[in-house]
C-alpha cells in the first residue's frame, strides 16, 4: 500500500456496480476524498482529479491535491481502467470503459457535495480520457472545465517506437488484447478516430492543455493540443523557459503548471505565470 494512503480519505458513498470508480486511499482524519467537503462560494465546483497511465489516485496526487486543498477546494480522485490482478498500476483497461467509471465517480461527487458540476483535472491519460465522457456520455452537462496536463490527445508515437510494431508480427495485437489501454493511445487506434471525429471539444466546456516540450511519453507534444472554440493551450517553456520537466514531473510536482492549473480552475482570479511560480 502506498505510503500517500495517509493522506487521503476513502469516500463513504457505496462504488457503483461494474468496477469501483472510487479512490482506494486508506480512511483518514483528512486530507482530499473528503466526503464531508461543501464546496465554497469561492470554489463553488468540486474538483476531479484524473490519473494517468499506470497511475494510481493515490501517488499520482501526491503534490497537486494538496496544492488544490490548501486553497480551498473540494479535491477527489479516481481510480479507473483497472486489469484483474495487477495493483496500483491503473488506466491498463479498454479506455470507453475508463470513461465510464469515470462518469459513476463525477455522479458521486456530485451528489455528496450537491454541486451542479465538477472541474476534471487529469494527467496524461487522464487529460484525454475524460473527453470521451464529455462528448459519448452526457459529462458535458456535469463538467464546466476540463485541465490536461500532457494529455494524449491525439495519440503517441512513444517517440516513434509505434512505428516499429508492424516489423513485429502479433505485436499490436497482444498489446490491444493485454493492456488496451495502451493500445487505444497510439496514434490513430479506432478509439482515438472515434473520439476525435467530428471536432475535439463540445460546447459548453472550459478547456485547458498543459504541455511541456520536454515531454518523452505524449509524443510528438504538439499532438497534446486541441482545436476548439473554448481551448487554452499552454507550453510551460512559454511560461518558464528553465522549466525543465518532462512528461511525469509535469503532473507530479511542477508547481508552475500547478499554477497554471490553478488559474484555469478560476480565471476570474488567474495570476501571471512564471519561473517564480514555483515557489507560490
Amino acid at each position: 500500500m502506498p505510503a500517500a494512503t495517509a493522506h487521503a480519505s476513502t469516500p463513504t458513498a457505496t462504488a457503483p456496480s461494474g468496477g469501483s470508480p472510487r479512490s482506494s486511499a486508506a480512511e483518514s482524519g483528512g486530507g482530499w476524498n473528503d466526503y464531508s467537503c461543501k464546496p465554497s462560494a469561492a470554489h463553488p465546483r468540486p474538483v476531479v482529479l484524473v490519473h494517468g497511465t499506470l497511475g494510481n489516485s493515490i501517488d499520482n496526487w501526491l503534490s497537486l491535491a494538496p496544492y488544490l486543498e490548501t486553497r480551498g477546494y473540494c479535491v477527489y480522485s479516481v481510480d479507473y481502467g483497472q486489469l484483474p490482478g495487477v495493483p496500483l498500476f491503473h488506466g491498463l483497461g479498454p479506455i470507453d470503459r475508463s470513461a465510464q467509471q469515470l462518469s459513476d465517480f463525477v455522479d458521486q461527487v456530485l451528489s455528496a457535495t450537491g454541486a451542479a458540476k465538477a472541474d476534471l483535472v487529469g494527467h496524461s491519460q487522464g487529460g484525454m480520457m475524460p473527453r470521451y465522457y464529455l462528448k459519448f456520455l452526457g459529462g458535458a452537462a456535469k463538467v464546466n472545465a476540463l485541465v490536461g496536463l500532457a494529455p494524449d490527445n491525439h495519440g503517441t508515437d512513444l517517440d516513434g517506437l509505434t512505428h516499429l510494431l508492424p516489423y513485429f508480427p502479433g505485436a499490436g495485437d497482444l498489446i490491444k488484447a493485454t493492456t488496451p489501454g495502451l493500445a487505444d493511445q497510439i496514434t490513430g487506434s479506432a478509439f482515438l478516430t472515434k473520439l476525435n471525429a467530428g471536432g475535439d471539444t463540445v460546447p459548453g466546456v472550459h478547456y485547458t492543455v498543459i504541455a511541456t516540450k520536454y515531454d518523452e511519453v505524449a509524443t510528438p507534444w504538439r499532438n497534446q493540443y486541441l482545436s476548439g472554440e473554448d481551448v487554452h493551450n499552454v507550453l510551460l517553456q512559454d511560461l518558464c523557459p528553465l522549466d525543465l520537466s518532462e512528461h511525469v514531473a509535469i503532473g507530479l510536482f511542477d508547481r508552475i503548471a500547478f499554477h497554471e492549473v490553478a488559474n484555469a480552475l478560476d480565471p476570474a482570479h488567474a495570476t501571471s505565470t512564471t519561473c517564480a511560480s514555483a515557489f507560490s
